[in-house]
């Protein structure tokens, strides 16, 4: 009786050793392409938001890390041309109609904004999805402000008494995009020094 569960066993470890083995394979002939991609899908990201004739090294390769005020990590990816940083660039976080939007803030050394791009969310195609470049150019007209231009207190939507257009049916989008590029700027000017001094 014992022999068939011994079989049985058997059977099952060289199946799972075999699978395994496959895995751990499969794992190292693709890590190494994998993170090929994620470094190509960054530097595509990072470009929409620091214009090439602003730098002349890769952003992915010039970083720093802090936290926010949540204490979550921030990565900040530094633009450099002739060896002094002209342009910095992170992600952003804010909540749409459907969850978390996603996107990416361009910051020159004087605050200013140099762009600012979605990189992800789940918003409503038709309505909330038109703060993706490609749908409008609602996303654009961020690009050369910062704060106090326009004042706080303008830094909100039409509705809530602000500059900045809301979309037909879809007020909460924007005022979420709206919030997070404020603090976006707000987080750059708290850490400013950090940011543009550590080399």
């Amino acid at each position: 009786m014992k022999q068939p569960a011994t079989k049985h066993a058997l059977i099952l470890g060289v199946f799972c050793f075999g699978f395994g083995l496959v895995l751990a394979l499969t794992d190292l002939f693709t890590s190494k392409e994998i993170a090929t991609r994620a470094m190509e899908d960054r530097q595509n990201s990072l470009s929409q938001v620091l214009p090439a004739a602003i730098l002349d090294n890769n952003p992915v390769t010039n970083t720093v890390i802090l936290k926010d005020a949540e204490g979550k990590e921030v990565t900040i990816y530094r633009a450099t041309k002739a060896d002094k940083i002209t342009g910095v660039a992170f992600e952003i976080y804010g909540t749409g109609y459907a969850g978390e939007v996603k996107l990416m803030i361009g910051i020159d050394p004087a605050s200013n904004i140099l762009g600012v791009r979605v990189l992800a969310h789940k918003e409503t195609p038709g309505l909330g999805d038109r703060i993706e470049e490609k749908k409008s150019d609602w996303i654009l007209r961020f690009t050369g402000l910062a704060l106090g231009n326009p004042p706080a207190e303008k830094w909100k939507v039409k509705k809530d008494g602000g500059q900045f257009d809301q979309f037909s049916g879809a007020t909460i989008t924007p005022r979420g995009v709206v919030s997070a590029i404020r603090n976006g700027l707000e987080f750059f000017a708290a850490h400013k020094q950090e940011i543009l001094g550590a080399r």
